[in-house]
């Protein structure tokens, strides 16, 4: 029998958990979902690759002081057995610019005891990020149909 109190038991409990993540007078807050993960916590975005709860916990702190306002929206999530696959528009406001939209979804992995062991965001940062810039955000997908597609 599982004693600890914090183990993600239902889709319903985890997107309350992650709604409150990015809501918090603009600066995200990452102190309540802690608990959640696992010790061994793989992380990987498009920008970095952490593992361990020290190393994820201080990701989390350099993305709070990085950011001037953040918020997160889910807009689909879907659980099966210890799979979570959400999809989620992220508003980011960096220091002397405009707020972007980043859109991405997150596949999070759940160990038998019900910690969060495995995260993998995708998005696209640059790009979403580009195409609020007007000029360059025509040159910049030019660049990427030329290029990649």
């Amino acid at each position: 029998m599982n004693d600890d109190p914090y183990v993600i038991t239902s889709l319903e409990q985890f997107t309350a958990l992650w709604s409150q993540t990015y809501n918090r007078e603009g600066k995200p807050d990452w102190s309540h979902i802690i608990p959640y993960y696992d010790e061994a916590i793989h992380f990987r975005d498009c920008i970095q690759e952490v593992q361990g709860l020290k190393n994820f916990r201080e990701l989390t702190e350099r993305l709070t002081k990085r950011s001037q306002d953040l918020s997160m929206a889910i807009k689909n999530a879907v659980m099966q057995d210890r799979l979570i696959y959400m999809e989620w528009e992220m508003t980011i406001l960096f220091r002397n610019t405009r707020s972007s939209v980043v859109y991405g979804a997150s596949r999070i992995l759940l160990n038998e005891r019900g910690k969060i062991v495995d995260q993998r965001d995708y998005y696209d940062l640059w790009g979403d990020i580009f195409d609020n810039i007007p000029g360059f955000n025509r040159m910049y997908r030019s660049f990427m149909r030329r290029v990649f597609g």
